[in-house]
């Protein structure tokens, strides 16, 4: 989203709430107030993002927070990681050697939240009309190996792939691959607004000021049939303007919890015990920032690309800009990934080399300074992207060889500008929708990738991306994994920044913190409990 992460039309009706305690949620808290999470993810209707929590058009992270609460997928990731588990499923497995035909069957009695029954025919409706509607800015590429979804009487589905993938279960149990009623969702277009429905562990009331949600309320669904187990009733989501705000509303007690967006200055202010009831908790994180380039524009040259290459010291970027909350990337895999490379550090070094980046601009015939516009997003990816790309401007232009500036727009102007190829170059982040090398090469790389990049590597596409994915043991898999590396890294369709860890302040009542995130940054409200403050 992730992704990755994205925004919508006018106030729609509202869901009704559903307040009763989850049956089977063992140990859900039976009362009590509802558990306040903040965030700074935005959710607002536009004329080109109509459907910000439609599974068929959201592709970021804030949104599939919220559709992970409430739209079951067949399988699930589970909760310490892992291989995908199964969910709505009752069994999911592949039935050939080839990696190439995956079917599940669905538990029995599973339920819409208005009461209609959910069969094998919902799951073929909801992958079909996600493939079908293939909205730009949606998450369709995770599904674009299915060849066909086939049902075989009430409970079972199977999915027919045009190559063979043994990563397709982690994109089932993406929101991507979310089970929709047809009732409710049409066949053919999204569902404008911000109504979501689901057979998920809870049903989620919207409140809406000026055309942008302001709070979603998060009740527990008494119907639900599923993996997990709920640890509370209710949940409240409130979206913040910024981090301080935010902060602020957690050190008053108004909010419990709060994780994205944390600014570099909150997390030093919350570590240790420096402000009285909150606590910090640090996770590993997988979130990328990068720097992309629409390769097709006279200022996207390769030759530049690479002369950028040799400039950037990220060393210095994350130190100055981010302190000890992120660690310089060499490559688009982060460092914790099995099949993971140091391709840029191997192919640039670590330090600027400013005589490596003249002579790649000399032999392409490219008159120096280059003068160079980087965009960036002014509200998507926290408080520290603007100072992010002052710092690399700098960096940029100490060398003598670039003029560069820098132009933040709001997301959801930029997004479009940036899928229509409006920007020569411009700075994105990256939040994963599995923990898999294939979802942090296949987004950027293949064909119809999400960020509709002109770039285009034949041996990549035909060959290197396929390879990875018929090997089960991911391991096996390092060899054409890392040939793609080396290619982005001579190539340089996107320049890697940086690897972020992930924070969660709240609190010192709120009990399951260090279970409120995953891996790839996905919020597990289910995990949420209150106890006794210390």
């Amino acid at each position: 989203m992730n992704r990755k992460t994205l925004v919508l039309p006018a106030v729609v009706g509202l869901l009704a709430p559903v307040l009763a305690a989850c049956g089977g949620s063992d140990g859900a808290d039976q009362g009590g107030d509802a558990i306040v999470v903040g965030t700074t993810d935005r959710f607002a209707a536009s004329k080109e993002a109509p459907a910000p929590l439609d599974p068929a058009s959201a592709y970021d992270a804030g949104a599939w927070n919220v559709l992970r609460q409430t739209i079951q997928t067949l399988v699930t990731l589970p909760r310490g990681g892992g291989e995908p588990v199964p969910e709505a499923a009752e069994t999911c497995s592949f039935t050939d050697a080839g990696n190439e035909r995956y079917s599940c069957k669905l538990r029995e009695g599973l339920t819409f939240s208005n009461g209609d029954e959910l069969t094998a025919e919902d799951v073929k409706f909801s992958i079909d009309r996600t493939m079908r509607i293939k909205d730009s800015n949606g998450p369709v590429g995770l599904l674009a190996n299915i060849d066909t979804v086939e049902t075989r009487g009430e409970r079972e589905v199977v999915f027919h792939l045009h190559s063979p993938d043994a990563t397709f279960p982690y994109k089932l149990a993406t929101p991507a691959a979310g089970i929709v009623n047809e009732a409710e969702y049409p066949g053919d277009k999204v569902r404008e607004g911000f109504d979501v429905s689901g057979s998920g562990p809870y049903s989620v009331q919207t409140e809406v000021e000026g055309n942008q949600v302001v709070k979603l309320n998060f009740s527990a669904n008494p119907d639900y049939k599923g993996s997990l187990k709920l640890k509370n009733e209710k949940v409240v989501m409130r979206s913040f303007a910024d981090p301080d705000t935010m902060g602020k509303a957690l050190e008053s007690g108004e909010v419990d919890l709060m994780t994205r967006t944390i600014s570099p200055q909150q997390i030093k202010k919350y570590t240790g015990d420096q402000v009285e009831k909150i606590r910090l908790v640090e996770m590993p994180g997988l979130e990328i920032r990068y720097l992309a380039f629409n390769t097709d524009d006279p200022k996207g040259d390769k030759a530049i690309r690479q002369a950028m290459g040799y400039l950037i010291d990220r060393g210095t970027l994350t130190s100055k800009v981010y302190g000890t909350a992120a660690e310089p990337l060499y490559s688009l895999v982060p460092t914790t990934i099995t099949g993971h490379t140091n391709s840029f550090f191997n192919q640039y070094g670590e330090q600027p080399d400013p005589a490596k980046a003249k002579a790649a601009l000399q032999q392409a015939g490219i008159d120096t300074p280059v003068e160079l516009t980087l965009n960036y997003t002014t509200d998507h990816y926290g408080q520290g992207t603007e100072a992010e790309f002052k710092e690399i401007s700098r960096q940029l232009d100490a060398s003598g060889l670039f003029k560069t500036d820098i132009k933040g727009t709001g997301w959801d102007k930029f997004r479009a500008a940036q899928v229509k190829g409006d920007y020569p170059v411009f700075g994105m982040g990256w939040f994963p929708d599995f923990p898999d090398a294939d979802n942090f090469l296949a987004p950027f790389l293949d064909k119809d990738n999400f960020m509709s990049s002109p770039y285009s590597n034949k041996n990549i596409q035909n060959k290197l991306i396929p390879a990875s994915r018929r090997e089960a043991d991911r391991s096996a898999a390092a060899e054409p994994i890392k040939q793609m590396q080396d290619i982005v890294a001579q190539d340089v369709p996107v320049l890697p920044l940086w690897q972020g860890k992930q924070y969660v302040a709240a609190r010192d009542d709120i009990i399951g913190v260090e279970w409120a995130l995953d891996s790839s940054s996905n919020i597990q409200l289910w995990e949420l409990d209150r106890g006794v403050s210390s």
